[in-house]
């Protein structure tokens, strides 16, 4: 058989079965795979790789890749930069796979001058720090309405507890890659806080005060926000990690390139570390 037409056919069924395992609408499931998304491939990269009896679905041009992890059903994929783009993918994920859980990872800037590159941000909430009212003393951050049920989401968007203490414990049996610091070498420093999202790259202190003065922001992304607004419409347990990788300064392209790589891996080991401790 032509590989490329298996590969279709397999696709189909997966899909199918991910249907038959749940109701006609996702909202309130419990059962489901795990999906891990990204924002680039190298956020994703090490856990397809781990990935026991991987298939790759093409929907929409978006590939999935989905398999089994710590004996658990995963399905894995990456976004892109961007709301829109996270959103999509997302909505996308939820409507062919099910998911019960969804965890989002990837890196970000600090807002919190305590926080270095390579440490971690665990989203207790996440929020758009564009979304809201803009007047003469600024933004006045608040929710839209949402489509589906007509009622106004918040303004924070609360992580699924649930996984919340799934990465917590996590964090105690993972080794992670060391951090070069000006005192010399030291692990990642993990902290459960707030990331905020928006639709710029943010490089420059004047903005981190704004964000850490009207939102009380840890670190800032161009991308959790969507995902887990797309989670709490559709009633689907969500969790966003961002791992550190510059300050949001005016030094964070360079720092971005510098300690991408570190950031990503670090934030992919704590993911793995929360498959394997998730129940079956």
């Amino acid at each position: 058989m032509n590989r490329h037409l298996f590969a279709t056919i397999a696709c189909v069924a997966l899909i199918a079965l991910a249907a038959s395992c749940t109701s006609v609408s996702s909202r309130g499931a419990s059962f489901g795979p795990v999906a891990v998304l990204g924002v680039y491939g190298q956020d994703v990269m090490e856990l397809e790789g781990k990935l026991a009896d991987a298939i790759s679905c093409e929907i929409e041009g978006i590939m999935f890749i989905s398999g089994r992890t710590a004996g658990k059903p995963v399905v894995v994929a990456w976004t892109g930069v961007g709301k829109v783009n996270a959103a999509m993918v997302a909505t996308l994920l939820i409507e062919h796979f099910k998911p019960a859980k969804v965890v989002f990872t990837g890196i970000a800037g600090a807002v919190d001058p305590n926080l270095e590159p390579g440490d971690i941000v665990i989203a207790g909430r996440t929020a758009h720090h564009d979304m809201g009212s803009y007047w003469s003393e600024g933004i006045e951050p608040g929710g839209v309405k949402s489509r589906l049920t007509g009622d106004t989401n918040p303004t924070f968007f609360a992580a699924d507890p649930d996984l919340l203490v799934a990465a917590e414990q996590a964090t105690h049996k993972t080794t992670f890659d060391s951090i070069a610091h000006r005192n010399g070498r030291r692990p990642p420093r993990i902290v459960v806080g707030t990331v905020v999202t928006g639709d710029t790259f943010v490089a420059s202190k004047k903005k981190c005060a704004e964000l850490a003065d009207k939102f009380d922001a840890d670190a800032v992304d161009m991308e959790g926000a969507a995902v887990a607004q797309v989670c709490y419409q559709r009633s689907v347990a969500g969790l966003v990690i961002r791992s550190i990788a510059d300050k949001a300064d005016e030094s964070a392209v360079v720092d971005k390139q510098k300690f991408y790589a570190l950031a990503a891996r670090n934030s992919a080991k704590l993911v793995a570390a929360i498959l394997e401790s998730l129940g079956p």
